[in-house]
């Protein structure tokens, strides 16, 4: 009995050495490498089936506990690994978070190349829509500045050229005699067209006419004989016109005549004029403000519109004498 006692003690302290052998190995295992993926390392097999039971066949029992040690063993090294792999999966996607994040910064940082518009482009269209406004802004202004000034005044006609303009007339003169464009052949002849009755237009265009012939004389030695026309043969009688030349120059010849003749001369010219409404017999003509230079022969050489000046007129006349001699 004794014997068997002591048996049994020696084949228990046997085997709690072998398992703290193996405890101490998956120990060891588990801290410096990764665990293997099958648990044969741990398994009693291995061992004597002798060493266990010994030689009375005795160890059942211990190989039981064995068996439920190392079951426990594996299951407790088998669970750690889901908590690093956990572990392990959390620091990729937080490495990838992070990754991301860099790379959003450092694509934020970079210049976008390539893109439909850049800075440059955009501010060179800015540029160039500003420019085509202003031009476009500048020509309607001078377009309607053009329009205006026309609608104001009659511009000078071409210096190239000759137009239809002049021919055969029959008038009286203020002092009572029939005058015809024959007698002013040989002759540079200034001749405008008006009435008596005007009230601001016509007399300042007169004292122009007057004043430039006087300087045309003094400036260049050229004799113009100045003319005026009545568009108002109704009212402008020759004794209405006698008084009514006097005022603007010695030398202004002035011319009146039927309805008829007036008629004639004026579409000969290409003047237009037309009576406004009546009042009794205090109305106004519309006409056409325009100064004709007519050559020695009587022919039309250009015409000078309400925008010239004394200066500006005397100026043109003189060119177109001294044009012609050459």
């Amino acid at each position: 009995m004794a014997t068997i006692v002591s048996s049994k003690s020696n084949q228990f302290r046997y085997v709690g050495r072998i398992l703290y052998s193996q405890i101490l190995r998956q120990s060891r295992s588990t801290t410096l490498s990764p665990p293997s993926p099958s648990p044969n390392h741990l398994h009693c097999s291995n061992l004597p089936l002798h060493r266990l039971v010994g030689p009375q066949g005795y160890g059942n029992g211990s190989l039981v506990l064995c068996q439920r040690f190392l079951s426990n063993t594996v299951a407790g090294n088998a669970n750690p690994e889901k908590p690093a792999s956990n572990s392990s999966a959390k620091d990729n996607s937080d490495q990838g978070k992070e990754s991301g994040e860099s790379n959003q910064k450092a694509d934020a940082g970079k210049s976008v190349r390539g893109g439909p518009v850049s800075w440059l482009s955009f501010l060179l269209l800015v540029a160039t829509g500003a420019g085509l406004i202003y031009y476009y802004d500048r020509q309607k202004k001078l377009h309607i500045e053009e329009i205006n000034n026309a609608s104001k005044a009659v511009k000078e006609g071409p210096s190239a050229g000759k137009a239809a303009i002049g021919g055969p007339f029959n008038l009286i003169s203020h002092d009572g005699k029939h005058v015809t464009e024959k007698d002013f052949l040989g002759k540079w002849t200034l001749i405008y067209f008006g009435f008596t009755h005007c009230p601001d237009i016509c007399p300042d265009e007169l004292i122009k006419l007057a004043a430039s012939v006087d300087k045309i004389k003094e400036k260049s030695g050229i004799e113009i004989v100045p003319v005026f026309i009545s568009v108002d043969p109704e009212r402008d009688t020759v004794e209405q016109v006698r008084e009514y030349v006097k005022e603007f120059h010695p030398k202004l010849i002035g011319l009146t005549g039927s309805s008829d003749e007036i008629r004639n001369v004026a579409r000969s010219y290409r003047v237009y004029y037309m009576k406004t409404d009546e009042e009794d017999s205090d109305y106004l003509v519309d006409h056409s403000i325009v100064m004709y230079l007519m050559g020695p022969d009587m022919q039309f050489v250009k015409f000078f519109g309400k925008n010239n000046d004394v200066d500006s007129l005397t100026d043109g006349i003189i060119k177109e004498v001294k044009k012609s001699k050459k």
